[in-house]
């Protein structure tokens, strides 16, 4: 019978669901989960019960490949190093080329002998030098990969202004647009530093809070409309416990 358990993927502290048939898997044990680079190296956070397992739709839960042994924490350990030293190479080419971009994250892939290397940029950049001088460095395919700064910020990750882990990285699959029309229906003060996130860009909670009304607020009063703050607190206790 499969158990459901929460994993912590290592290589970017996300936090997702898995299936497993191992009945000794217990919170902090690595595991070997399948990936769109081969594989990853992940820490079990939580086993669930066997009522959560029943609830759930266990088929559309993918199941982990395996137990790591030592032998697998080694290779995660040594591609971890490697990851480094390549994104310390990478950045110190940058600096010699003076190409303007900024080096996000570099993930070598364990299925085959690839590296991609992500980045952020205001435009177009031709980075042909750069990928000759990575390809003959670390002797594989090298990929450029030009990402936003709103993801950005969630591979990295981080703390939203609400004390809460950013939405993005969370919980988040899609990143959709976000309009100011959405923090002026809901009557937000409209301050850059209060409606916008760690990207910069307006927070991804002013889309789906206008939809159920959480920050709607009744001119000239503190009071919030569809939102029961006493019943948030007690929801917050509960959790707590």
């Amino acid at each position: 019978m499969y158990r459901v358990i929460t994993v912590e993927i290592e290589g970017s502290k996300d936090v997702l669901h898995f299936k497993t048939k191992e009945c000794e898997i217990k919170a902090t044990d690595r595991v070997i989960i399948k990936s769109l680079t081969g594989e990853e190296l992940g820490r079990v956070v939580k086993s669930f019960g066997q009522m959560f397992n029943e609830i759930k739709n266990l088929s559309c839960i993918p199941e982990i490949l395996r137990v790591a042994s030592i032998k697998d924490l080694e290779n995660f350990e040594r591609k971890k190093m490697d990851e480094k030293k390549a994104y310390d190479f990478c950045l110190q080419k940058i600096k010699e080329r003076e190409i303007p971009i900024k080096l996000i994250r570099v993930r070598f892939f364990t299925s085959e002998r690839k590296a991609i290397f992500y980045f952020s940029s205001e435009g177009r950049i031709d980075f042909r030098d750069l990928v000759k001088d990575l390809a003959k460095k670390f002797k594989m395919r090298i990929e450029m990969r030009q990402i936003g700064i709103r993801d950005e910020a969630k591979m990295i990750g981080g703390i939203g202004i609400c004390g809460r882990q950013l939405c993005c990285k969370i919980f988040l699959n899609n990143i959709e647009p976000i309009t100011l029309q959405m923090a002026k229906k809901q009557n937000l003060n409209m301050n850059p530093l209060k409606i916008s996130g760690q990207c910069g860009r307006l927070m991804c909670c002013l889309s789906y809070e206008e939809d159920c009304g959480g920050r709607i607020f009744i001119e000239d009063q503190d009071e919030l409309v569809g939102y029961n703050e006493e019943e948030d607190m007690e929801e917050d206790a509960i959790d707590l416990n």
